[in-house]
């Protein structure tokens, strides 16, 4: 796959489908991009050419744990990506902390984006306690115990160090204590936007998104489907499809689900693309 560099940043991306217009898909978590591959040819397979890579921190990418926000750091990584490739604006998509990602994009950069396709929205309080412990305590709580050999211990870091055996050298290479704080800084930003329906966006930003978007609800407890649903309500020209059909208690389950209905998925967001696109 190619790399380039992006604000510093080796980012490993590919590009499917030779024609149309351009869309960018994110997973969930800190997930390489190869975990929506299989969408994306669907999507590409439609006339499209879609943009999957792994963000910073993720997959074979290069490690930058810089600035005041994890999910900030990685639009404005692809706003530069999406622009060095000619590809703006271009239809943005992902899910959970991708649609994040998405949302935040097309908040601060509207002109950059010219729909959103977005599935499994997360919210609520169980989700805010979950994915902060996810993201950011676990981290904090493994250097502090054990420094940097720990963090590299983890099963995120394991999988991405397996990637990129560069990336050992780089984490291994950061004082526990500035890892420590710049996970701090990265938890109190998540917290400043948990309370909200659709966490990182208040009512009144999710408001002022008026580009067409797709909303696909998850249903499950760290994606519930009232998230999405206020989501719908908020957006202006939001379209809402459920496509999982079962409530699930746990998201080993809820992946499972969403395994098995992937082409339907793809199907909502073609027909959501053939419908908008203007040109």
């Amino acid at each position: 796959m190619p790399v380039t560099s992006i604000r510093g940043v080796d980012i490993n991306y590919e590009i499917l489908g030779e024609r149309g217009p351009w869309v960018a898909l994110q997973p969930g978590g800190r997930r390489a991009g190869a975990s929506v591959r299989p969408l994306a040819e669907k999507i590409a397979e439609a006339g499209y050419r879609v943009l999957v890579y792994d963000r910073r921190n993720c997959g074979a990418s290069s490690i930058a744990i810089d600035g005041a926000s994890e999910n900030e750091e990685w639009a404005e990584d692809l706003h530069e990506l999406l622009m060095q490739l000619d590809a703006l604006p271009a239809y943005v998509g992902g899910s959970s902390s991708g649609c994040r990602l998405a949302l935040i994009l097309a908040l601060r950069r509207p002109a950059d984006v010219r729909g959103l396709l977005l599935w499994r929205v997360t919210g609520g309080q169980h989700a805010a306690v979950h994915l902060s412990n996810q993201y950011y305590n676990s981290h904090i709580e493994a250097a502090k115990a054990g420094g940097m050999a720990a963090v590299c211990a983890m099963e995120h870091w394991t999988e991405v160090i397996a990637a990129n055996p560069a990336s050992r050298a780089a984490l291994m290479a950061m004082d526990p204590q500035d890892f420590i704080a710049r996970m701090e800084r990265w938890r109190r930003s998540f917290a400043d936007g948990a309370e909200h329906p659709v966490i990182g966006l208040s009512p009144a930003e999710l408001r002022a998104m008026t580009m067409p978007a797709c909303i696909v609800p998850g249903k499950d407890p760290v994606h519930p489907l009232p998230a999405g649903q206020a989501a719908h309500r908020l957006m202006p020209n939001a379209e809402y499809v459920e496509v999982v059909t079962e409530q699930r208690a746990t998201l080993d389950e809820a992946f499972a689900d969403w395994d098995a209905r992937e082409g339907l998925l793809a199907a909502t967001f073609i027909n959501f693309l053939r419908r908008h696109h203007r040109g």
